[in-house]
């Protein structure tokens, strides 16, 4: 990528609709090989991104989804036991010395995410997301601080393996909890926030062009107003575009307090919320944002 303007157009042509900000911070850290930390709401788009560069430049996408208790083995490499058990009894039935063999080669190595990702690929440097960091304990953040300023890690019974090529990096938090420092110091890092209504509206005729402009402006408009609600989970972009497609397969030409009643699964994923929003409710809400819509 030599412009910001080349990474748009990288991200347009999969659908994904980014801003300037986003774009250049995406073409910096192509540029610099840096890992790119994604901060924000979830089903804001910061996975998605990922798997958009991955599918524009044709590169191998690998994906580590954190969870906690996740350790390094889980995440770089683990041995083959059950291989392993195999080549000593193999070695005890011939009963021959000069025939046992290293049992800590790559031969009986399980590879990971982390450690795949520093393979060579054909198609050049894979992606690696990252995904949610957020959900691990602080001892897998410090294990990544090699991984991620090297681009390499280190199993000692082989020693260090780094990548020929350092593959692209992408973080991505819903801040659950703060992420140390350290670990954000060796990122470059955007915010992904919710959208403006044009730019929501532009990521919906991308996603969902079927949708007419009418009934798309009234999804955008509606799940805009709803976000400004006291709710346990606000909906992101991710719900809008699974709500539009939804009223689709349902044949609506436009909404209706009936109609959103009958698919606020779609959009809200807490019981508590859904609740909220009984027939008068969702009817105050879709004429506020009608109204919005109407205002000049």
């Amino acid at each position: 990528m030599e412009t910001i303007e080349a990474v748009e157009d990288l991200l347009s042509g999969q659908d994904y609709v980014a801003g300037r900000a986003l774009a250049t911070v995406v073409f910096l850290a192509m540029r610099l090989n840096r890992p790119l930390f994604l901060e924000g709401e979830p089903g804001t788009g910061k996975t998605e991104i990922a798997r958009a560069i991955a599918s524009g430049l044709g590169r191998r996408l690998i994906r580590l989804q954190c969870y906690e208790g996740l350790d390094v083995a889980q995440a770089v490499a683990e041995w083959n036991f059950a291989a392993q058990m195999i080549a000593i009894r193999s070695a005890e039935a011939t009963e021959a010395a000069a025939r046992r063999q290293d049992l800590f080669t790559e031969e009986f190595l399980i590879e990971r995410p982390l450690l795949q990702a520093l393979r060579p690929q054909p198609e050049g440097p894979p992606v690696l997301l990252i995904d949610e960091i957020d959900r691990t304990d602080e001892p897998f953040e410090a294990f990544l601080l090699e991984a991620l300023s090297e681009f390499q890690v280190t199993i000692p019974e082989l020693g260090t393996i780094k990548a020929p090529e350092p593959p692209i990096v992408i973080l991505t938090s819903n801040r659950t909890r703060e992420v140390h420092e350290a670990l954000k110091r060796r990122c470059l890092y955007h915010w992904v926030d919710y959208p403006s209504f044009e730019r929501e509206l532009e990521i919906l005729q991308a996603r969902a062009p079927e949708a007419s402009q009418a009934l798309s402006r009234e999804v955008v408009a509606f799940v805009q107003r709803l976000r400004q609600e006291d709710l346990f989970k606000k909906p992101g972009v991710a719900e809008t575009i699974d709500w539009a497609k939804c009223l689709l397969a349902l044949d609506v030409i436009a909404l209706s307090p009936q109609v959103i009643a009958d698919t606020l699964g779609a959009i809200l994923k807490y019981q508590e919320d859904i609740a909220r929003l009984q027939s008068s409710e969702a009817l105050r809400l879709l004429n506020e944002a009608r109204a919005g819509l109407a205002a000049p």
